[in-house]
């Protein structure tokens, strides 16, 4: 039986004015050759809501700094589970939309962590991350992202 840790977070689309979606490639340290690609963001502090989260980590990861009301209400939840580094998360985590015009990425504010498990980051278009074979999260990003920027809203 699989025993899982509880864990809050918040995830940050941050979109250039093409379109394309930031993403991180990480890899898990109890799997290094679990290779993947996922959005900015991570675990909320005790107490932190999940706007302040969302900011926090997208100044942390990115080096863009925004108030949180900047970031408007989430885009959608989502409850996941999965394994990092030997331990079982049941994580429930929050999207948020953040278009910028561009941005050069300052990732010199990663934790330890960070720095050991993430590998680079790209832009990625719609349609190069719907035709990739490779591994990201979450897997039904293409289609989520899609209908949020074509102005379905929330999903």
């Amino acid at each position: 039986m699989t025993v899982y840790t509880p864990r809050r977070a918040a995830r940050v689309l941050l979109v250039d004015a093409s379109g394309r979606v930031l993403l991180f490639e990480g890899s898990d340290p109890a799997r290094p050759g679990h290779r993947y690609w996922f959005t900015p963001g991570g675990g909320l502090d005790a107490g932190e809501s999940p706007a302040d989260g969302a900011a926090r980590e997208l100044a942390e990861e990115t080096g863009l700094r925004l108030a949180p009301a900047e970031l408007g209400a989430p885009v959608w939840s989502e409850t996941v589970e999965f394994p990092f580094d030997g331990v079982w998360y049941r994580q429930e985590q929050q999207f948020y939309l953040v278009r910028v015009a561009g941005w050069e990425v300052d990732t010199t504010g990663f934790n330890e962590v960070e720095r050991a498990s993430v590998h680079g980051h790209r832009w990625w278009t719609m349609t190069d991350l719907a035709a990739s074979a490779e591994r990201y999260y979450p897997p039904d990003l293409p289609g989520r992202l899609g209908a949020v920027l074509a102005g379905g809203g929330a999903c």
